[in-house]
C-alpha cells in the first residue's frame, strides 16, 4: 500500500493549564520533545485551539460581564432567536455569542477570543523555528456551528505557514471537465482532522499532522518570508466578503436590514435590471393584506426604453399643460419638469395599479369612501412590500406619485383597462451613488400608549 496519498494526524501530550503570559511556542516544543514522542519534523502542521492562546494573551473576563462582552466583540448581529444571537465579531467570523466561552475555563470566568488569531499562529510558527529549528505550519482553531448541519466541527480562525485555501478553478476533474468554482478550505479541513484526536474534554488542546508538507509555505528564516509567493495570507483569506455572501443575515433581521435599506434613489448606474428580480418583488407585494380577500394589485412593467420614453413624454406634456393652466411661467416650467426627471433616469419602471375588483358598493357615500380607502390602504401596503423586495435584490428605488395626476393619459399610453388606477410610478436600478445618512429616529416617538 505504499505510495497511497496518506497522513498522520496525533494530539500532543503534556500541554500544561495554560496562564496569562506563558509562551504557548516553547510549552508545544516541551511537549513535543518528550520521551516516546515522534517530535517535529518540516511540513508538519499544529493545530492549536484558540482557546489556550486566550488564556496565555489575558482574554479571560468574569462571566458576569458576559454579555458586555459579547457586545463589545460583535459588529453586526447576523441572527437572534431568544437569548441566543449569531453575530459576525471584529475579525469577521460569524459565530454564536462572537466567540465568547464559557468552556475550558475556571469558573466565574469567560474567554474571548485572541486579539488577532493569525498573529498569534505566526508567533507559535516563528519560535519553534528558533527553538527546534524546524518549518511547520500552525493553524488556530475553534468551534462552529453551521448553517445547513447539525452539530460542530472545528474551523481555522488563524494560521500562519499554511496554504489555507487550494484554488483548483481553471483545472479538470478527473473526466476532463473543467473546475470553474473549486477552492478548498484546506486549513479548515485540517482543524478538523486534528479535533478528531484532541476532542472537547481530554485537555489535549494541540494535534500534529504529518505527511501534508505541499500545504506548508517556505519558512519565513529561509528568507522567503511570510506570504511567499502570496500563499500564506492567515486565516482572513477564509472569510467571505459581504459582497459575495448570499446568506448574510437571518430572517429577521433580513427583513429589518431591508426595510432600512429602502431608501428613495435619485441617481441610477446605466447597469441593466433584471426583470427576474423585479417578478420576485412583485411575489412579494401580492402578499400585502388586502380587504375580503380581493388582490387589489397590479404592476405594469416597462421594460423596454421605448415604453418608457412614449409614456414620460405623454405625462410630461399633460404636466406642463397643467402648469400653464395654473399660471407658470415657461422659465418655472422648464425648471419644474427639469426636476421631474428621476424616472427618465432609471433603466427600468413600474407602473402600480389599484384595482377595485370584490369592493363592496354601499347606499350611503361615507361607507363607500371607506371601502375605497381600504383598497388604497392595500395597494399602499403592495407597494411597500415592492419596494422593499427591491431593496433585498440590492435595487434602488423611487416612488413617485406623478402618474397619480394624469391616469387617463396612463391608462391610454399604456392600454390598461379604464378600471386601472395608476398609483404613481416606481423608478428602480443600480444606485449610482450612496445614499446620504438617515438620522436615527425614535420609534417611542411615534408610539400612542393607551
Amino acid at each position: 500500500m505504499t505510495g497511497l496519498p496518506a497522513y498522520r494526524v496525533w494530539a500532543l501530550p503534556g500541554i500544561p493549564e495554560v496562564r496569562t503570559g506563558d509562551d504557548i511556542a516553547k510549552l508545544i516544543a516541551s511537549a513535543a520533545t518528550a520521551d516516546g514522542l515522534p517530535g517535529l519534523a518540516d511540513g508538519d502542521v499544529l493545530m492549536v485551539t484558540s482557546k489556550i492562546l486566550s488564556k496565555a494573551e489575558g482574554r479571560v473576563v468574569q462571566a458576569d460581564d458576559r454579555e458586555a462582552a459579547i457586545d463589545a466583540e460583535a459588529v453586526r448581529v447576523v441572527a437572534r432567536r431568544g437569548p441566543l444571537r449569531i453575530v459576525e465579531n471584529r475579525l469577521g467570523l460569524v459565530m454564536a455569542a462572537a466567540g465568547v466561552d464559557a468552556s475550558n475555563t475556571p469558573a466565574g470566568t469567560v474567554l474571548l477570543l485572541p486579539e488577532d488569531p493569525d498573529a498569534s499562529a505566526r508567533r507559535i510558527r516563528t519560535g519553534l523555528r528558533d527553538t527546534l529549528g524546524v518549518n511547520v505550519g500552525v493553524v488556530v482553531t475553534d468551534t462552529f456551528g453551521r448553517p445547513w448541519r447539525s452539530g460542530l466541527t472545528d474551523v481555522a480562525i488563524g494560521a500562519a505557514g499554511v496554504r489555507v485555501l487550494d484554488d483548483l478553478r481553471g483545472g479538470t476533474d478527473a473526466h476532463g471537465n473543467p473546475l470553474s468554482a473549486t477552492v478548498v478550505a484546506t486549513a479548515d479541513e485540517l482543524a478538523a482532522a486534528g479535533d478528531l484526536v484532541k476532542g472537547k474534554a481530554a485537555g489535549l488542546p494541540v494535534a500534529v499532522v504529518r505527511g501534508l508538507s505541499h500545504v506548508v509555505v517556505p519558512d519565513v528564516g529561509a528568507g522567503a518570508g511570510d506570504g511567499a509567493g502570496g500563499a500564506d495570507e492567515g486565516a482572513r483569506a477564509l472569510v467571505r466578503d459581504a459582497a459575495d455572501d448570499m446568506f448574510r443575515l437571518g430572517t429577521s433581521e433580513a427583513v429589518r436590514e431591508a426595510v432600512t435599506l429602502r431608501r428613495t434613489v435619485r441617481e441610477f448606474t446605466d447597469d441593466p435590471v433584471d426583470g427576474g428580480a423585479v417578478r420576485r418583488a412583485v411575489a412579494a407585494a401580492v402578499t400585502a393584506p388586502a380587504p375580503h380577500h380581493t388582490t387589489p394589485w397590479r404592476f405594469v412593467l416597462l421594460e423596454s426604453a421605448e415604453s418608457r420614453v412614449r409614456l414620460l413624454d405623454a405625462m410630461r406634456d399633460a404636466w406642463i399643460a397643467d402648469l400653464r393652466g395654473d399660471g407658470f411661467t415657461e422659465e418655472n416650467i422648464a425648471r419644474r419638469v427639469r426636476r421631474g426627471d428621476v424616472l427618465r433616469k432609471a433603466p427600468y419602471l413600474v407602473v402600480p395599479c389599484l384595482v377595485m375588483d370584490g369592493s363592496h358598493t354601499y347606499p350611503d357615500a361615507r361607507r363607500n369612501a371607506s371601502e375605497r380607502e381600504m383598497f388604497v390602504v392595500a395597494a399602499g401596503a403592495g407597494v411597500q412590500n415592492f419596494l422593499v423586495a427591491l431593496a433585498g435584490e440590492r435595487l434602488g428605488s423611487a416612488w413617485v406619485s406623478s402618474t397619480m395626476f394624469c391616469r387617463d393619459v396612463v391608462r391610454e399610453v399604456l392600454g390598461l383597462p379604464a378600471d386601472w388606477d395608476p398609483m404613481g410610478a416606481v423608478a428602480v436600478g443600480r444606485a449610482a451613488v450612496a445614499p446620504s445618512s438617515r438620522p436615527v429616529r425614535d420609534a417611542d416617538a411615534f408610539v400612542s400608549v393607551r
